[in-house]
């Protein structure tokens, strides 16, 4: 094994993060029919706002607050009550991706595993509860926590001294936003991989050092057969 760590972005790397499915969950326990052109609303409100997130121009909070604020009005509670009732439906409908549990399972005696993660706090340890994941991974490190967010180097910094400061060509991070995953573990001087799960274009001015489909292709390039 070429790595001693090898960390990993959470939603949509390890975990399907299906937000309208978790919205409709939410919305359905205050009694609402959240429908599809809610949900474009709300995404028209949202992405905005972690791209404003990522580049550290809001705090998490100021994104919980803003995504939820006209439905909070409208249904008569606070933000903070909208975002943990969201976060609460995602974690009942997680489910991992494919070949994530085989993967950490051949990864688990070879090599060091963690997390860097932009979702949020609320979220992260139930998940990896319900999964059967909860030791699989330290650090498990989260924006909100740390203040910054990914692709900002001071998040991957922040994990080296929690990862007691091995050598950055001896961390891979791996992650399926080419922005914030690759771009921030390439400035952070790891070896990163691309979860291309879309087939999309590489963007302009980022090169991973590895670009996969899937988690189970990963696993081969990795460890070989399974």
């Amino acid at each position: 094994m070429k790595y001693q760590w090898i960390l990993f972005d959470a939603d949509e790397t390890l975990f399907h993060f299906d937000a309208y499915q978790g919205l409709k969950l939410m919305f359905s326990r205050f009694n609402i029919d959240f429908t599809a052109a809610d949900f474009a609303h709300y995404q028209q409100v949202n992405l905005p706002l972690w791209v404003d997130y990522q580049n550290g121009v809001i705090s998490a909070k100021q994104l919980q607050h803003t995504r939820f604020k006209g439905w909070a009005e409208k249904l008569q509670v606070t933000t903070q009550a909208l975002n943990s009732a969201f976060l609460q439906a995602m974690a009942d409908i997680c489910t991992l991706l494919p070949g994530a549990r085989e993967l950490i399972d051949a990864l688990a005696d070879k090599v060091s595993m963690g997390i860097i993660t932009n979702g949020f706090t609320e979220l992260q340890t139930i998940r990896l509860d319900r999964t059967g994941l909860l030791g699989a991974f330290s650090p498990v490190v989260i924006s909100e926590e740390v203040g910054v967010a990914k692709p900002d180097v001071a998040i991957f910094n922040h994990a080296l001294e929690l990862m007691g400061n091995p050598a950055p060509q001896h961390v891979l991070m791996v992650g399926d936003n080419p922005e914030s995953d690759v771009r921030g573990g390439l400035n952070a001087g790891f070896d990163t991989c691309w979860l291309n799960h879309r087939n999309e274009p590489t963007p302009a001015g980022i090169t991973p050092h590895y670009e996969v489909k899937s988690l189970a292709q990963l696993q081969q390039q990795l460890v070989g057969d399974k």
